[in-house]
């Protein structure tokens, strides 16, 4: 049995492009509003002019940590509330450790953990307030096996997953629901770097999913009755054997 979210507000981070923005359509259609959170904000202008009165923009840079503690305000403020806040943010980067960039570990280390766990950090006093809510992470495969061309990358997805096991315990008794998807690869900007032969085979061989099934994973866990919690879905494309 499904529940209806429809009058319900959702904030997700990273909305401008890929599973984000595959997911904000998914929630307007099912008759949410959607705060759009993205540093890009023409591109949001122009997507919440496309998505309709339901879909707000709110221009936020991730790694600038004082913008990401002041979040919760700004959602109030274009929304009125708030019941549903996805984790969604992230940036990739695969490879050999010994050839690669400290530098740009960092700055995906920030995106993917830091930011996201101060994110919610930021969202909670709300959500514990009305008791009751929604937190989801968009995680990965690579945070259940690690994935040995992308150590890093792989090492903060599992970070993710330790800190949704870990809050989804703290905050059941608010009544507030935390849970991560967890796709295998997914035909989104993150993969930008991956080698254009990598990037042909995968597409050929279907080893690819589109956001739209991630969007579509995720409306699954939010319109489960309020006593179940999904906590993981991991879904895969058929051909990737993990």
């Amino acid at each position: 049995m499904s529940v209806s979210i429809a009058g319900k507000v959702a904030a997700i981070t990273g909305a401008a492009s890929g599973i984000g923005l595959e997911c904000a359509r998914q929630l307007l259609a099912a008759g949410a509003s959607v705060v759009l959170i993205d540093r890009d904000a023409d591109r949001l202008a122009s997507l919440c002019a496309e998505l309709g009165p339901g879909a707000r923009p709110l221009v936020l840079d991730l790694l600038q940590p004082a913008e990401v503690s002041a979040l919760l305000p700004r959602i109030l403020a274009l929304a009125g509330g708030l019941d549903i806040f996805h984790a969604n943010a992230g940036a990739y980067i695969g490879g050999p450790v010994a050839e690669g960039d400290p530098d740009v570990w960092d700055r995906v280390l920030q995106l993917n953990v830091a930011a996201a766990f101060r994110s919610v950090h930021a969202v909670l006093p709300h959500l514990i307030a009305q008791k009751s809510g929604d937190i989801v992470f968009t995680s990965s495969i690579a945070g259940l096996v690690p994935v040995v061309w992308e150590p890093v990358y792989t090492a903060s997805k599992f970070a993710v997953q330790a800190f949704v096991h870990t809050t989804r315990r703290q905050l059941a008794p608010h009544g507030i629901r935390v849970g991560a998807v967890a796709p295998g690869p997914v035909v989104t900007a993150l993969l930008d770097d991956w080698p254009r032969a990598k990037m042909d085979e995968a597409l050929a061989n279907g080893s690819l999913m589109q956001p739209q099934e991630v969007a579509e994973a995720l409306l699954f866990m939010l319109t489960r009755p309020r006593g179940v919690t999904v906590r993981d879905l991991v879904i895969l494309p058929n051909s990737v054997e993990l």
